[in-house]
């Protein structure tokens, strides 16, 4: 097993030496960081392919391993530990990474570039889940489950519950807009993506332990669901009928189940049937869920698992290891054993060392007959003798083929059925062959990759399979690479392509089998390259010529040689003129036989369609008869093919000239020279001087382009630009417009509104002034009360002091000093209470001002409740227009109303007035009809006498035409009978029909002696005129019906109308 340890590399091979096949781990990846301590890988996810998967460690390192190159690259360094990853489908290069702390980012792989970065989760992310279509993503933790959408790269919804019910797992059923939420009571719950419409939920079982759910794992199909938990039981749901199918016990080591993946397979469908289950030992075990059995396991006790990711194709599987390492597996070499074919059903009989002489030993084997009771008694039981082996000899080896088969009874079995079993040929093809399967030797040529000369090879041979036309031209890479010549032949393609289809899976095989065919079928093929083998051509024409000259002197007289009727064929292999299983029957024959067997296989074919191509002449029709399928039975032309080979003289067979069959050396691959090397290597030397010149020419057709693509997308430029810029202008004239008409509207309003503040400014102004000169005004009074106050005191106080002078003049010397004092006492007395009376004017004033204030208000209060009264008023007068305006609508209505009624009335006068005008009229048809019915009457009448005197004229006629009298008795019948009919019918009167019976009798005994040509003209005139009597009533009758039938639909309208407009009127008026 080889180790890979990608240490601090960023890029490098995956392995260093080809895996060898049958090994089931193809290389374990580890990664060791300084003083050689293990990086541990934490989780893998495969891309939509499965050839390439991620893979981050426990560093936030994340690496992307291209297993089908086998590279790997560093993508992207986080720096934190991935709890997540998974792929974008829509944008493959893309990929989302959930880390530690709760988040997710999105990166793109080529450009290491960071896309987006989503929050939201309040803990670690446990699952990415990405939509088939790839624009919606699930991502998971334990407490939610959010939904978003990776274009815009937003949350879109948010799944939260209980904090008693955890979340397990949400994640997108494939092929399908459902979305499957498991939670950690077993439940399962299936949502519409779209709608979060919940569509059904999963029934828990009710028997049976309970096994906690841990574990799921959905098919391809999105039809079956696998679940396991902590038990060694397994349950298995059809998602369609919503039932549990199927309950699947584990073996006794499984405790608890870890992990469940489906194992796709490339023919089931979508349906897989291969469950892997990782449970608590570290191991895988690989089950049938139909079967139940065990297929094969991944991992040991010792060596454990811990995650497992299968790619989506099937091929490979990526397991973390217990020891943080990668394992990557091959399932092809783990399904090895299951996929082999069934043991051999000939037994090959060996002699012993102790028994060397079988010649005195004789076996007997009774044949099984059928007893028959009549001639039992004289039969005898066949006997069989089975002949001692004899030595084994040179050809015996030859006979002996690899994987214990011999060519001998392959052939035997081959002639006895016609071809090989479908299911094995491939491997019988590669016994019959012996393919070396030089896995070294093949990876060397293509390792140089794709040759020059088939670069192109899809522009020539278009293939609708991606796949396949890949694979057709590794092959002849390869091919091309091991002999030089095979990449100048042009018709190597169609050699190659059979083969490429047939084992486009294992392209080693595919070039194995076209190089053992080039090398043992083409012999001389090339010996007159670039021209078509003649010598090859003329070996199958002598053939032809020994066996057939007449057919073969046909082709010369026509014109066509060799190269029209057998290069075909063998240039193409037989895949243009065969179909699929007729080709595949023919070359089980030509593996099995010697290499001259393809040339007589041409020759029988030739011989087998010798009638068409007898009654060909033109050489384009032979052109077409062998590039196309044809009316042929292939048995028929595989034992013409037989008998040519064992009937054709040896100077003229083709096994004179070739070689036997000679396989591919083991390890490297043999020198291929039969071709003439100087035009070989003067045609590649053209080859490239031409693919020189080309690519020359396409570099200066390409520059050329780039000049002409830049000159018409500078001059596109240009007149976007110009067209641009008139876009502009355009606009900013319309923008100047609107900004000018918008300033004008703003100027009118400006000025309403300087208005409206002069006004409320002026009223303002007046207000203030109002107040002011109604302040100043009681300024004034108060200013002169208190002017007057003082003046009476002053007064008074004159009067005092008077009086006390008067009254102290006596005491003036001796009470001078206590005067002065009283004086100063009485100036200080004075201008304390001219200070205070200060302050209470102040006080006064402010009081003024603060009634004045509340005056101010009082008024703007009554400004505001005249204002509101004005409302008032107008919506009163609004009540009163309204009530106007519903009474002058009833009065309307109550018109309308009589109006109505005024025509329905004239209406049902004029429908009364048709009725008697329709019963007029039917009375005058009748009259018409009685009047038309008489009329006709008469002309019958005198019809008769006419007829009367014609038959008493030809009384005399000859007696053969008397003979002829008794055939006449029908139309006389007939004239009865109508005469009959127009008497019932009333329309005569009854004289009318008693000489009507008169002339009847009459006319009987006189029609016995009339004429047969008479008596028939006679007969139709009266059919005719009462045809059209008839015909008459009954135009009659109809007209009358359709005019009732107008008069009733014009009443039914007119009614209806009517009464629709009185049901509108009254609904309008309630």
């Amino acid at each position: 097993m080889e180790v890979t340890d990608i240490g601090n590399k960023e890029e490098g091979k995956v392995w260093h030496r080809k895996p060898t096949p049958g090994r089931s781990v193809l290389v374990t990846v580890v990664r060791t960081a300084q003083q050689a301590k293990t990086v541990r890988f934490l989780h893998v996810a495969f891309d939509t392919t499965g050839d390439s998967f991620l893979a981050g460690d426990h560093h936030g390192n994340i690496y992307v391993f291209d297993i089908s190159r086998n590279r790997f690259r560093l993508v992207q360094k986080t720096g934190q530990a991935c709890t997540a990853l998974a792929f974008s489908l829509r944008r493959t290069t893309e990929f989302l990474v959930a880390l530690v702390d709760y988040t997710i980012k999105c990166f793109d792989k080529d450009t290491k570039q960071l896309v987006s970065w989503m929050r939201g989760h309040e803990g670690a992310v446990s699952s990415i889940s990405v939509h088939s279509s790839g624009r919606y993503a699930i991502s998971t933790s334990s407490d939610t489950a959010q939904l978003w959408d990776l274009d815009t790269f937003q949350r879109k919804r948010k799944l939260s519950i209980r904090q008693s019910v955890g979340i397990q797992r949400v994640f997108f059923l494939p092929l399908s807009n459902t979305i499957l939420s498991c939670f950690s009571d077993d439940s399962i719950f299936a949502w519409e993506s779209d709608t979060l419409f919940c569509r059904y939920q999963l029934p828990v079982p009710d028997s049976g332990p309970r096994i906690c759910y841990k574990a799921f794992a959905v098919t391809r199909d999105g039809k079956s669901l696998a679940a396991g938990g902590r038990s060694n039981l397994l349950h298995l749901w059809c998602l369609d009928s919503q039932q549990l199918v199927r309950v699947i016990q584990m073996p006794s080591q499984v405790r608890t189940v870890r992990q469940l993946e489906f194992l796709p397979d490339s023919f089931d469908g979508g349906a897989s049937q291969t469950l892997g289950v990782l449970s608590q030992d570290g191991v895988m075990r690989f089950i049938n869920v139909h079967t139940c059995k065990l297929l094969f396991h991944m991992g040991s006790v010792d060596d454990n698992i811990t995650t497992v990711t299968v790619s989506p194709n099937g091929r490979h599987i990526v397991a973390i290891m217990d020891n943080g390492s990668i394992n990557i597996y091959s399932v092809q070499s783990l399904t090895q054993e299951l996929k082999k074919p069934p043991p051999s059903q000939v037994a090959v009989v060996s002699g012993g060392e102790a028994d060397q002489d079988f010649s005195h030993i004789k076996m007997k084997v009774r044949s099984e007959a059928v007893q028959r009771p009549a001639k039992s008694s004289g039969r005898r039981t066949q006997v069989k003798i089975l002949r001692p082996p004899a030595a084994s000899s040179a050809e015996e080896k030859e006979n002996e083929l690899p994987a214990g088969l011999n060519k001998k009874r392959l052939v035997a079995l081959l002639k006895a059925f016609g071809e090989y079993p479908a299911k094995y040929r491939m491997f019988v093809w590669r016994s019959l062959l012996c393919l070396p399967e030089n896995h070294a030797a093949y990876s060397s040529l293509t390792d140089k990759g794709l040759h020059s000369a088939f670069l192109t090879l899809h522009e020539k041979y278009p293939i609708k399979s991606h796949k396949l036309q890949r694979g057709l031209q590794r092959v002849l890479s390869a091919l091309a690479h091991w002999a030089a010549i095979f990449g100048e032949v042009e018709y190597l393609p169609l050699v190659a392509f059979p083969f490429v289809k047939l084992f486009q899976n294992n392209p080693m095989l595919c070039f194995e089998v076209v190089a053992t065919v080039i090398v043992n079928w083409c012999q001389h093929w090339f010996e007159y390259f670039p021209n078509p083998p003649l010598n090859v051509l003329s070996m199958a024409e002598n053939v032809l010529a020994h066996h057939d000259k007449e057919l073969l002197q046909h082709l010369v007289d026509c014109g066509v040689t060799s190269q029209l009727y057998v290069w075909p064929l063998l240039e193409t292999l037989f895949s243009e003129v065969l179909t699929r299983d007729e080709w595949l029957r023919l070359f089980d024959n030509v593996f099995s036989n010697h290499p001259s067997f393809l040339l007589m296989a041409c020759v029988a074919y030739i011989v087998s369609c010798r009638e068409p191509l007898l009654l060909c002449a033109q050489k384009k029709d032979f052109e077409y008869f062998f590039h196309h399928r044809n009316n042929l039975d292939v048995g028929a032309m595989i034992k013409e093919a037989y008998r040519l080979m064992s009937s054709t003289p040896a100077d003229v067979h083709p096994r004179a000239m070739l070689s036997d069959f000679t396989p591919l050396t083991s390890g490297q691959y043999p020198v291929f020279n039969q071709y003439p090397e100087f035009i070989v290597e003067y045609q590649s030397r053209e080859r490239e001087r031409i693919r020189l010149q080309e690519m020359e020419y396409l570099r200066e057709r390409q520059e050329l382009s780039e000049l002409r693509s830049d000159f018409v997308r500078r001059q596109a430029e240009e007149k976007a630009y110009f067209a641009q810029q008139d876009l502009l202008q355009k606009a900013e004239e319309q923008r100047r417009h609107i900004l000018a008409q918008e300033e004008e509207k703003l100027t009118e309003q400006r000025t309403k509104l300087a208005a409206m503040k002069r006004e409320l400014k002026v009223k303002e102004l007046q207000l203030l002034d109002a107040t002011r000169r109604r302040f100043l005004q009681q300024q004034q009074d108060l200013r002169a009360s208190q002017i007057q106050r003082l003046d009476q005191e002053i007064s008074r106080k004159m009067d005092l002091r008077e009086k006390e002078t008067a009254a102290a003049v006596q005491d003036l010397e001796v009470r001078q000093m206590e005067l002065e004092a009283q004086r100063k006492r009485l100036e200080q007395h004075l201008l304390k209470e001219q200070e205070r009376v200060g302050r209470e004017v102040e006080e006064e004033v402010q009081l003024k001002l603060r009634e004045a204030e509340k005056a101010e208000e009082s008024y703007t209060e009554l400004l505001q409740g005249a204002e509101s009264n004005v409302q008032a008023l107008e919506e009163s007068l609004a009540e009163a227009y309204q009530l106007g305006l519903e009474s002058d609508w009833q009065r309307e209505v109550v018109e309308r109303l009589q109006r109505v009624d005024a025509v329905q009335e004239r209406k049902r006068e004029r429908l009364a007035e048709l009725q008697r005008q329709t019963l007029a009229e039917e009375e005058r048809l009748a009259d018409t009809m009685r009047d038309v019915a008489g009329k006709k009457w008469d002309e019958v009448m005198s019809t008769r006498a006419q007829v009367q005197e014609q038959r008493q004229s030809s009384c005399s006629a000859d007696g053969q035409r008397q003979a002829n009298v008794p055939s006449l008795c029908p139309t006389q019948g007939r004239l009865h009978r109508s005469a009959a009919s127009v008497g019932n019918r009333g329309v005569s009167p009854a004289g009318n029909s008693a000489s009507c019976q008169r002339s009847t009798g009459t006319n009987m005994v006189c029609l016995n002696s009339t004429s047969p040509s008479e008596s028939i003209s006679t007969n139709f005139s009266l059919d005719r005129g009462r045809a059209h009597l008839d015909s008459s009533e009954r135009e009659l009758l109809k007209e009358i019906r359709e005019l009732r039938q107008k008069l009733a639909a014009r009443a039914k309208e007119s009614s209806s109308a009517s009464s629709q407009s009185v049901h509108t009127l009254s609904s309008a008026c309630q």
